[in-house]
This record gives structure tokens, sequence and C-alpha cells, in this order.
């Protein structure tokens, strides 16, 4: 498949609307051929349009007129027939290249969207609204099909077919022809003028869809605490009055949509009455504009062809809210997806974090690290015995500011540190103190405030949140998130290093138990241990570890903190614990001082 779109970032908004069209049109680089075989086949079917025009006229005048047998008219018949065949195999080919056009477009739209997404980084990811971010590659995308498979092939079959038509009108009557090309330019002018309010009124629709969107899905995850807090009332009416806007502004589209219709069928109505007129008064002999007589045959062949004559710029019409659809989702695609770093994005193992940091961190940061969330990694054996090249790392931290995401203060400011290669290291202090925020700079998920932080060498890193994200599925799809290939032993071995048979034994379906998105149906000590298991598959030379054991009783703590220090022997680790028991497992402890505001 061609990767053009995958490799390259969608171009940034531009005031041209010209440019805007050139940005849509290059979406369907990688399906190019087959779009032009649809405008092909589209173009080639209108054109026979002329020629079975041609046929009935003829058919019409040799046995009306003429007085010919009906039998010379069956070879007429045959090829008028075969027109109709080959006009309705041209439609299906038309149709079949487009849909195959659209759905590798879209396939390619969503790949390049989720590029842009895994690339921006976490900070960034944090800020936004993940229903919202759905929009963009569900509705979003989707608004794309009516463009590509509808107004694109229109386009071509508006511009290739009725100059065609136009010039068999004129060898026809000079008149038919004439009227054909004044009422010609009447029809782009209104529907442009049209066009602009559908665009608008498009991208107001998907505004408020992406809101709608975002807002439907946050209340569906807080449901539990609407319901605790008496709010379910007043949300269904904020949820009842968002739908009511969105009806408001999807039928206006609608609206729009059917106006630009009918200043094309009322123009197009006109033009053909006005052709219709001039043939009947023509027969009745009070017209006379031709230097000889007007047979049936002509003057029927240009009845037929003067409505044929508008129906490409009908279809275009019936279409151009598409265009002014498309035009608004991919403004909107390119305004809310995350900014880019110059000079494109990069592959998605290696694609750097989308906020600004220090260029020591990004340079001691590897490929595929870093990221719980990203797999491919190779993982430890059953036993976990140390792998060459899990090589442990040193960490350099010097004058190192931390803040939180939308704080107005550091929580930590001139910190500084060495960690050896291979050291176990406890970071402790007061709750606030910045523990967790040190941990997430380290994993390459929040950009020091000031400072400087290297990881030498660089190595792969195994991060297990205090509040660590677990999909949807079982528990085994949970920990293949480090290794998809891993086997049934190495997932055995890493739940039970990680102490989650301790209750996955409990589970009727074992490992295979489905729980909910965001570990639904687990405590928070069980997602804890299930994010720790998936780290031991990760095989990582660098163990970043917040608060692992916390909520678990006596003998579970005691388990995980004796596998978790067989685990770590070659290994470079960092703990953030107010456990005594965790501290035992460790070198030496670093205690963070609590910040100001922490403090007061």
């Amino acid at each position: 498949m061609d990767q053009t779109l995958a490799a390259e970032p969608l171009p940034q908004p531009s005031a041209s609307r010209a440019a805007q069209v050139r940005r849509l049109d290059a979406l369907g680089a990688p399906a190019r051929g087959r779009l032009r075989a649809a405008g092909a086949c589209t173009v080639l079917a209108g054109w026979l349009l002329i020629a079975q025009a041609a046929l009935i006229a003829f058919a019409v005048q040799r046995a009306l007129v003429d007085g010919h047998d009906p039998a010379t008219l069956l070879p007429t018949l045959g090829a008028l027939l075969g027109v109709g065949v080959l006009r309705a195999g041209l439609g299906w080919a038309a149709r079949e290249f487009a849909d195959d056009a659209v759905a590798t477009i879209r396939t390619q739209l969503r790949r390049t969207l989720a590029r842009r997404l895994f690339a921006a980084g976490v900070p960034w990811l944090r800020r936004q609204r993940s229903g919202a971010l759905s929009e963009l590659t569900g509705t979003h995308v989707d608004v794309m099909e009516g463009y590509f498979t509808g107004y694109v092939p229109a386009r071509v079959e508006s511009v290739a077919v009725p100059l065609l038509m136009l010039v068999a009108a004129f060898f026809a009557d000079a008149i038919v022809g004439a009227v054909l090309l004044l009422t010609l330019p009447l029809i782009p002018f209104f529907m442009m003028l049209v066009g602009w309010s559908a665009e608008a009124a498009s991208r107001r629709q998907l505004r408020a869809l992406a809101r709608m969107g975002g807002h439907f899905a946050d209340r569906l995850r807080g449901l539990g605490l609407i319901r605790v807090y008496g709010r379910g009332e007043d949300e269904l009416d904020g949820i009842r009055d968002a739908a009511e806007g969105l009806r408001t502004r999807s039928l206006k589209v609608l609206r729009i949509a059917f106006l630009s219709s009918t200043v094309l069928e009322f123009f197009a109505s006109v033009s053909v009455a006005v052709i219709a007129l001039y043939l009947g008064l023509s027969y009745l002999g009070m017209l006379d504009l031709r230097t000889e007589p007007l047979t049936l045959g002509t003057g029927l062949f240009c009845l037929l062809l003067a409505p044929e004559f508008y129906a490409p710029m009908r279809r275009l019409a019936a279409h151009y809210h598409d265009r002014a659809g498309a035009l608004a989702a991919l403004e909107e695609i390119e305004q809310s997806s995350p900014p880019l770093e110059k000079g494109g994005w990069g592959d998605l193992p290696g694609a750097r974090q989308g906020h600004s940091q220090s260029q020591s961190l990004r340079d001691s940061r590897p490929p595929r690290s870093a990221r719980e969330t990203r797999g491919g990694a190779s993982a430890p054996s059953p036993r976990f015995s140390k792998r060459a090249g899990a090589e442990a790392p040193a960490i350099i931290v010097r004058d190192v500011a931390l803040r939180h995401l939308g704080a107005a203060y550091d929580v930590l400011r001139g910190l500084d540190l060495a960690i050896a290669p291979g050291e176990h290291v406890a970071i402790t202090g007061p709750s606030g103190c910045g523990k967790s925020t040190l941990l997430e700079t380290l994993a390459g998920w929040l950009p020091p405030s000031a400072g400087t932080v290297r990881i030498e060498p660089a190595t792969r890193i195994g991060y297990a949140p205090q509040r660590p994200f677990l999909f949807h599925g079982s528990l085994a799809d949970n920990l293949r998130l480090a290794k998809p290939d891993a086997s049934p032993a190495e997932l055995q071995a890493a739940a039970e290093a990680a102490q989650v048979l301790r209750f996955a034994a409990h589970l009727p379906d074992g490992l295979d138990t489905v729980i909910g998105e965001r570990g639904f149906g687990l405590s928070g000590g069980e997602a804890r241990r299930v994010a720790l298991a998936r780290v031991y598959l990760r095989d990582p030379g660098l163990l970043l570890l917040d608060e692992p054991t916390a909520f678990l009783d006596p003998d579970t703590e005691r388990a995980l903190l004796d596998a978790l220090a067989d685990y770590a022997r070659g290994r470079t680790l960092l703990i953030a614990t107010h456990s005594p028991a965790a501290l035992r497992i460790v070198a030496r402890a670093l205690p963070l001082p609590a910040s100001p505001e922490t403090a007061e």
C-alpha cells in the first residue's frame, strides 16, 4: 500500500480556499489511480449518452418519418441495447473503484491521525477530551467518503461530459447549442454562492458534533459519580440541549443542500423549457431561424440531450455539500489535532514528544521506550534472567525544575541526582512533593521546566504509573500490550512475579477474564499489579515504579517485593514509595523535600 499519506504530515491550515481544496485532494494520493479510473468510467458513461440519444433519434426518424420496415431497425435497437448495457457496466465499475479508493483513503487518514496523536506525547493528550479526539478519527474521517465517491467523480464528469454534449448540440442545431452555452455559466455561479454558506454550516455542525461526543463520553465515564451527587437530571438536560443544538445545525446543512439543488433544478428546467419551446414553435412553423427544415430526428436528439447536458451539474450540486463538509472536516482535523514539530512526524515507534524538552533528555530517549503503552519489545524469559541487550543505564539529573501540567509553580527546584548503572533507589517524601512527577519526567511523559536529564546509554524503559491505564479486554490482552507474541508461559511467569495470579486465580476465567475500560472490575492494587506484570514482559533496562505496593496486604507486598528484587538484578531501579518494606530492597533512599505550597 502507498505510504505517502502515512509518511507526510497533514498540511497546516491556510486562509486560501484553493489551498484548502489542494490539501483535500492530496489526501487521495494513496488511491490516485483508482480515483482516476472511477472518473474515467463516469466520463465514458456520460459520453455514451450522446450515442444513446443519437440511436433513439435515428430509430424514430426512420420508423415514423421515413417509413422504413421495422425489421431494418433491429441493428439499431441492438446497438441501443449494447450501449445501455455498457453504460450500466461503466457505472458499476466507477462505483467499485470509488468505494475501494475511499476505503484506502480513510484507513490511511486514520493511520496518519494515530501517528500524530501518538507523537504528541502524554502532556498534550492529557489536556484533551478523548471523546472529541475519537470524533476526529470517526465522524470527521467518514465525512471524506462523500467527497471522494461523489463530488470528485461528479467534478470530472461535469467538465468532460457537457463539453462534448455542447459540441454535439451545435453540430445538430446551432440555436440549441447557443441556449446551452448561455445558460451554462449561471449554474456554477449560484453553486459557488450557496457553497460558501454550506461550508460554514458544515463546520458549525462538525464542531457541535465533536463537542457533544466529548461531553457524552466524559459523562459516561463519570456516570457513577454523577448519580452519587444527584446530578443525573441536570446532565440529562445538558445532553438534551446539546442534541437539540446538533439537530438544528444538521437541519441547516440539509436546508442549504436542498437549496443548492433547487437553484440548479430551476435553471436547468428553464433552459430545457426554452429549448422545448423553440423546437415546438419551429415544428408549428411559427418560428423560422434555420436555413433548412428541422427534422423530427434532429429535434428529438436535441430534446433528449438537453436534460442530460445538465445532469452532471445536477449531480455536482447534489454532492457540493459533501465538498463543503469535507473542507470543514479537514480544517477541524488540522486545528484540533496536535501541532507538528518542524521536520515532520517521524516513524511512530521513535516519534518525538510533541512538547518542548531539554535536548539532552530527547537525545537520551531511545526508540521504542519511555512509554508503557508501546509494544514490540522482547520480553524476559519465564525465569526473568538478565538479558545482555537490556543494559542498565545511568541517570544524571542536573539543576532540574519540575512542574505539573497547568500548575503555576514548580513542585521541585534545583534537583541534582546521579544514579549509577544497576543501582536501586527509592524516592521518598510527603505526598505532593514530586515523586510521581520525577518518574514521569524520566519516563519521557513530562518535560522539565528547567535543567537537563540524561539517561545513558539509551535503553528500554519500563514505567508503571500510580494510576495505570487498562483497556477493555482480558487480563492477558492487557499484558500482551508489552509483547503481543508472548507465550502462555511468559504471561504466567510475569503474572506470578507481579502477584497477579493471587487474585486472577479466583476469577472466572483466570487471565482470560475480561475487565472494563480503565480497569473496571479490579481494585487499585490489582490494577497496579497488572501494570507491573506488563513491565516485566517489556524487559526494560530501567525500571520506574510508582507506589507498586500501595493497597496490598503484608503477605502480598512481601511476595511482590521479593520477586521485584530478583527481577531487578542487573537493572536500574527507581521506586517511589511510602512503604518501609520497599526500602529494604534498595541500596539507598532519595528523600524529596515538600514543595513550598505543600508545606504551607
